[in-house]
């Protein structure tokens, strides 16, 4: 199996084409391939081997892609680690991988050694006769082309695909995060899906703007361009006008984007313009996003959207609307090529097209399991297939629409209350950007589901308008019972509206539902 995500066995391999680059620096595939042959010394060097865990804590940067490729050169795996994190999560991801070193920038106080950016960019010699120690028994192969002006000739090992890759931690939004074991051969098939799907080749080039903590940024963005010769430029943040600034110069042909980041562009004034010409299309994943917010990013800037589907199980995507063939806004595609979809009843039963039921996935892009959690493993992997704790519907087409989460589903008197349903109606109304819902605690029903929105900027509402907007749309048990116009949400490291936090949050709702409820502020 030829891992083509690495840039030495990548189409471009040994040349001077652009393969990654950032504000101010671009790097060849030659001095990629030397930079990560070089730090991969450095790591051995240290002590780092084949079955060794790399932890790299920093933001989007050039370092922490070299890092991540010379930790592959030496067998070993890499836990990105959010660079936010405070000492208590930092130390508790360390502890729980087994790293034994940290990529951090300097005074990054943790357990372990530290090896800083200016320490990995101190290039050492690389020998043409010398190997790199890695887990896999086929032999190391050397590159053929001449030294570089700016670097060595870099010598590589075969990575074999069992060898573990990367150990992407799940937010933890219930208990302790857990870390999601994916391996090369995992990483091969979820980038041999997406170049399928997405039509990549040479000439595509990706704008990173995704935290390289979370598995949809290396995937998409990063490894997936690589592997047909492709280019990445890094961004170290998003903010909406250096975005719209990076398009314009670096002229990519897409880029993978949350709805957080949609919501931050449709926002801008009305006078804000982008030339979009270079861009074949974009992607819209990571969390649920109402089919109104991408139409109106859409029109307003002119770049063709398609919404997927994934989770760091199944190593990012297993859902997208096709690039090129039929988009069915609303929907987050079909299944990818070589990935299976369905949806099951609580017995584990495929219930019938336009029924809800849960989201299950299999295929070859399926985790190896939790990292020393062989319970969880055993609970959200069954008989091959992932159970994802979505809540689903797939249509005559295959094409799948994703319901809810069941644990974000909300339990009113017994009655089964959807959020995203609400949200839906919420996001229909002209005057509202995004909506989120939840169920707060009441003293007799259970739950009720309370509402927050975010506005258009620039247009006005009122609650009790919102509120009849929903009267009109929904059963009276799915109209919130409170609603609040706010500012923005509250979101986790990701981006994602962090909803276990709003529950935490909630006050109860200790009135009788059955009477018109009186909203503070309205």
């Amino acid at each position: 199996m030829q891992l083509s995500y690495l840039p030495w066995v990548s189409p471009a391999a040994g040349s001077d084409r652009p393969c990654m680059g950032d504000a101010v620096r671009t790097f060849s595939y030659r001095e990629v391939e030397d930079r990560a042959t070089a730090f991969a010394e450095q790591l051995t060097a240290r002590g780092i081997g084949a079955g060794d865990v790399l932890a790299i804590m920093l933001p989007n940067s050039l370092e922490l892609l070299i890092g991540m490729l010379g930790a592959w050169c030496v067998g070993a795996a890499v836990t990105p680690v959010n660079p936010t994190f405070t000492a208590r999560e930092l130390d508790y991801q360390l502890a729980d991988s087994g790293a034994k070193l940290l990529l951090a920038q300097p005074g990054t106080v943790a357990g372990i050694d530290l090896i800083t950016p200016e320490q990995m960019r101190e290039q050492p010699t690389v020998s043409t006769a010398s190997t790199v120690s890695t887990a896999s028994t086929t032999p190391a192969s050397t590159a053929a082309e001449p030294a570089s002006p700016t670097g060595p000739t870099a010598v590589h090992p075969d990575i074999a695909p069992d060898q573990l890759a990367l150990l992407v931690y799940t937010s933890g939004s219930t208990g302790q995060p857990k870390g999601v074991m994916l391996d090369h051969a995992n990483a091969h098939a979820m980038t041999g899906q997406m170049v399928e799907s997405f039509g990549l080749t040479e000439a595509d080039h990706a704008l990173l703007v995704l935290p390289l903590f979370h598995v949809n940024s290396i995937m998409v963005s990063f490894l997936s361009p690589i592997s047909v010769g492709g280019r990445v430029t890094v961004l170290d943040r998003f903010q909406p006008g250096t975005f719209l600034a990076a398009i314009e110069s670096f002229r990519p042909t897409y880029f993978s984007a949350v709805p957080a980041i949609y919501a931050r562009l449709a926002e801008l004034p009305e006078t804000t313009t982008l030339d979009a010409s270079s861009l074949r299309f974009a992607i819209c994943g990571a969390a649920p996003v109402s089919k109104e917010l991408l139409e109106r990013v859409e029109r307003r800037f002119g770049i063709s959207l398609v919404e997927g589907y994934g989770l760091t199980e199944t190593t990012c995507a297993c859902a997208c609307n096709p690039v090129n063939g039929v988009r069915k806004p609303g929907t987050v595609g079909p299944a990818l090529h070589g990935a299976q979809i369905a949806v099951v009843d609580p017995e584990g039963h495929p219930v019938p097209a336009g029924e809800r039921g849960e989201v299950v996935v299999a295929g070859p892009t399926i985790m190896r399991g939790y990292l020393g959690r062989p319970d969880a493993t055993a609970e959200t992997v069954r008989d091959g297939w992932l159970h994802t704790g979505d809540v689903g519907i797939l249509d005559e087409d295959g094409y799948l629409s994703i319901v809810d989460r069941i644990k974000d589903m909300i339990i009113r008197g017994g009655e089964n209350l959807y959020p995203k349903e609400i949200e839906a109606v919420l996001a229909e109304h002209e005057a509202v950007l995004e909506a989120a819902v939840i169920g707060a605690p009441h003293p007799l029903l259970g739950e009720v589901p309370v509402a927050q929105v975010v506005l258009v900027p620039g247009t006005t509402t009122t609650i009790d308008e919102l509120l009849e907007h929903c009267r009109k749309l929904l059963a009276k048990i799915k109209v919130p019972v409170r609603l609040e116009i706010v500012s923005d949400f509250v979101r986790n490291p990701v981006g994602k509206i962090d909803k276990p936090r709003m529950r935490r949050e909630a006050a109860p709702v200790d009135v009788p539902v059955t009477t018109t409820v009186t909203v503070p502020g309205a």
